[in-house]
């Protein structure tokens, strides 16, 4: 057996069906840059180390026409991810202060915090304390 990747994840995906939606919120209510953008394909955004992929779902089912496009993939329906931040306040008021509702917010066994709210497209997304992974105490 190889030895397992465990350098970090280099991408995730999610998906939605109105890809200029996507690219205003990911990039300006979020702050993130885009990395790379197909017209009517995808959305790309780099958030540190990792690219946040955005596909439109029904393109992304079907082959691409440059030597670069991945095989056919997506999903229908929200999907989910977790950006990390040490200011929560901070991002709830910045939410807020752009008309996104917080849904949820949890408290973790080892302290970490988060809080959920939604993209245009309805996936979960959440903004946690980066210590969210450490062992639990």
């Amino acid at each position: 057996m190889t030895t397992p990747p465990t350098s970090g994840l280099l991408e995730a995906a999610l998906y939605a069906d109105d890809l200029d939606a996507a690219e205003r919120f990911y990039g300006d209510t979020l702050g993130l840059p885009v990395v790379l953008k197909m017209e009517g394909r995808h959305v790309f955004f780099r958030t540190g180390q990792t690219i946040l992929l955005i596909f439109d779902p029904n393109a992304a089912e079907t082959p691409g026409d440059s030597p670069l496009a991945a095989p056919p993939h997506g999903a229908h329906g929200p999907g989910h991810a977790c950006l990390a931040s040490d200011d929560l306040p901070a991002w709830e008021k910045h939410l807020t202060d752009y008309g996104i509702p917080v849904e949820h917010r949890i408290t973790w066994p080892n302290g970490a915090r988060s809080i959920y709210f939604r993209d245009p497209a309805g996936n979960s997304l959440e903004i946690a304390e980066p210590k969210l992974w450490d062992a639990t105490p």
